[in-house]
């Protein structure tokens, strides 16, 4: 645990030290509010909950899941670096759970700057401020699941961009599964349709976000987070056989 510990926050220190983070945490949320704002008339309205503002994460992620990515494994390519890693008994769970924590703390960061908005809708009305921390633990677990395929991506190729590309592909490749059953629902058994959309995480985080927050939702964020997370444990296995 104190090895897990130091790759932790080693991690959490060059997110820290690297402008990008800052610059993609950034874009994050000025997107978020302008177009939370813009999307339904947000202040016109009057409106008492953040739906307008949590439904567009799954795209925003689009953008800071891939950057995050990037900068998970850059350190392994300083030789002396790898060196040292080598000379001390840290396993590839312990670097893979120690680097996808760090990211995924810089990520609740990120919603936890998002706050301001919870003060807004509480000086607008009276908003369920449980479903407002529902909405913010969804948009977490989902930005989660997006690391975990972020750090899958990282250790397939060393090259950055390529790690951005293919972290987004397999982003949009999951996110558009609705759009694929829609163009299939007349020629596809219901079974199906029904088995493909439940691996859905857009549909899924649909639902936690109106409030609808189940433990069979949490663990299949959960799941996928494990899931990832163990594939990539393997793949560093190999590449150090």
């Amino acid at each position: 645990m104190r090895l897990l510990a130091i790759i932790f926050k080693r991690q959490l220190a060059s997110f820290a030290s690297s402008p990008s983070t800052y610059l993609s945490v950034a874009v994050f949320l000025v997107l978020g509010a302008t177009m939370g704002l813009h999307s339904r008339h947000w202040l016109e309205q009057n409106s008492s909950d953040l739906q307008a503002f949590f439904e567009l994460h799954p795209w925003l992620y689009l953008l800071l899941v891939p950057i995050l990515s990037t900068q998970l494994w850059s350190d392994e390519s300083n030789t002396g670096f790898c060196d040292t890693l080598k000379s001390l008994p840290v396993t590839p769970t312990q670097r893979v759970v120690g680097k996808f924590m760090a990211a995924w703390i810089v990520c609740g960061l990120a919603l936890m700057l998002n706050f301001p908005w919870v003060m807004a809708v509480n000086y607008l009305g009276t908003p369920d401020n449980t479903v407002i921390a529902s909405q913010f633990f969804a948009s977490w677990l989902l930005a989660g699941s997006y690391l975990s395929v972020g750090c899958f991506a990282c250790v397939l190729t060393n090259q950055r961009v390529m790690i951005s590309l293919l972290t987004l592909c397999l982003l949009l490749a999951a996110s558009g599964i609705s759009s694929m059953l829609d163009a299939l629902e007349q020629q596809t058994p219901i079974w199906i349709i029904d088995s493909l959309i439940s691996l859905d995480p857009i549909s899924r985080f649909s639902a936690m976000d109106n409030g609808k927050l189940t433990l069979h939702d949490c663990l299949y964020f959960i799941s996928m987070i494990l899931a990832f997370l163990f594939a990539t444990t393997l793949t560093l296995n190999y590449r150090n056989s």
